[in-house]
């Protein structure tokens, strides 16, 4: 969709939307799956700009509630968010679109990228293009911290919870899910006895009046496809459950439990059931079972995996794309001369057995969490959550920078030139409120030009 089409379908100030065709909506989640940079941080923010302040399809109080479902969820919480939104727009079809078209793009992506890399090597066009994104992505998750945090930390009771919760996972390394159980402890039993520090929008009761009524607001009735039906939810697990078992029974058949392909769905399977946290949280896992356990890449190969993961649309998680790519061309799974079709088998084959969780939790969870939007003994706890994930999204910008300005460690040389480009980011991005897009191409660019001129140097 064209920006003169999509501007057209602009709801007028203080008017409330029509309707959100499946049509728009499709083309939507379309192109958030492309411009998707930045990690949960960023892709959180470009559907709150888009859903809530640009177009209204969904209210700010609503928009936190489901995000605050998502954050205690294990796996991708931003690929969950776009899924649970496009059910309620538009039943389990919307829900599919929405959380299939997130993870699409980075898939066709990442096999690409993954087959230039291992069949031609580090070309010095894609260093320079990666040397440009890692700053820009500095950028637009410190952007994205602060527009989540302004929005969630409305009060000093929440704001101590983000601070305790960065001290906890920067200074103590504490574990993501002891973070989770802590704040959304002090939620249940501060709910009840402070209940006003603790709803949604803290203090200022309605949350950010001057956007203007929403197409699912406040107050809209819950549609009856997100009613809650135990029918409806034992159906939803049965064809989960055959989704899940019909793939890797199959591979079983074909070619043994101790096969590549089948073991890749086994181990991943596991995986998507520890992501709490985002994917830096069961990187250690992948690491170990990957690298240490079956060889399926080196350690350099899980590191570059990493880098293309963070400089690339998508769900940083969709590193597993890369790993599966690798391990299947390296393995050569289907002989010397299909090695990218191995290596392409084996990244579809992850990618879904680590996201069919994530579907399954919004489809057979979605309907219990609507009912709740209005219970403080339910809302307390999540919206305490994402008070601490505010804290976890800062130290994740701070390893971002710390990787970035000191590629090879505080001991080595500050990188000038990335500390350059991360600055101009982060000025186009609060100052001028430039587009994430814009941004990542501007920064690519830069890189690019640098990475040339040290060339010819």
């Amino acid at each position: 969709m064209n920006d003169t089409a999509a501007n057209n379908s602009l709801p007028e100030a203080g008017s409330r939307p029509a309707t959100a065709s499946f049509r728009e909506a499709f083309w939507f989640w379309l192109k958030l799956g492309f411009i998707s940079f930045g990690g949960p941080a960023g892709q959180i923010a470009i559907m709150h700009s888009e859903l809530v302040e640009r177009r209204r399809w969904i209210s700010e109080r609503r928009f936190l509630h489901a995000l605050n479902y998502c954050m205690v969820l294990p796996g991708p919480e931003a690929q969950q968010l776009a899924t649970y939104i496009g059910w309620l727009l538009h039943r389990t079809w919307g829900g599919i679109v929405a959380g299939v078209l997130f993870v699409l793009p980075s898939l066709f992506i990442l096999i690409a990228l993954s087959w230039i890399y291992m069949a031609f090597g580090d070309a010095p066009w894609v260093a320079g293009l990666f040397y440009g994104i890692k700053p820009a992505v500095t950028a637009i998750v410190l952007q994205a911290t602060y527009r989540i945090g302004s929005r969630a930390l409305k009060n000093p009771a929440l704001w101590a919870i983000a601070t305790a919760s960065f001290v906890a996972i920067f200074a103590l390394n504490a574990p993501f899910p002891v973070i989770v159980i802590g704040a959304a402890s002090i939620g249940y039993f501060g709910g009840r006895i402070a209940p006003t520090l603790f709803q949604v929008g803290g203090h200022h009761g309605q949350v950010a009046p001057a956007l203007g009524p929403a197409l699912i607001d406040d107050n809209t009735p819950t549609p009856e496809h997100a009613r809650f039906h135990a029918g409806r939810l034992a159906w939803v697990g049965v064809i989960g459950g055959v989704l899940w078992a019909a793939p890797l029974a199959s591979l079983t058949v074909l070619f043994g439990w101790g096969d590549t392909l089948t073991q890749m769905g086994w181990f991943f399977t596991k995986a998507a059931l520890l992501t709490f946290g985002g994917a830096y949280a069961v990187l250690p896992y992948v690491y170990q079972g990957a690298v240490g356990h079956y060889g399926w890449l080196t350690p350099t190969q899980m590191i570059d995996g990493l880098a293309l993961g963070e400089t690339t649309p998508g769900p940083l998680i969709m590193v597993v794309a890369f790993v599966g790519f690798v391990g299947g061309y390296g393995k050569a799974l289907f002989g010397p001369d299909a090695l990218f079709l191995a290596g392409a088998v084996a990244a579809v084959l992850v990618t879904w057995f680590t996201f069919l969780p994530s579907f399954l939790f919004i489809l057979a969870g979605g309907p219990l969490v609507e009912a709740t939007h209005d219970d403080l003994k339910f809302t307390a706890p999540l919206t305490t959550i994402t008070a601490a994930v505010v804290g976890v999204i800062l130290n994740l910008a701070l390893f971002f920078g710390y990787h970035v300005l000191w590629p090879t460690g505080f001991t080595g040389a500050f990188d000038g030139f990335s500390a350059f480009i991360a600055l101009a980011a982060a000025i186009a991005l609060f100052r001028y409120k430039c587009d994430v897009i814009h941004t990542i191409v501007a920064c690519a660019v830069m890189g690019l030009v640098l990475e040339m001129l040290s060339v010819g140097a």
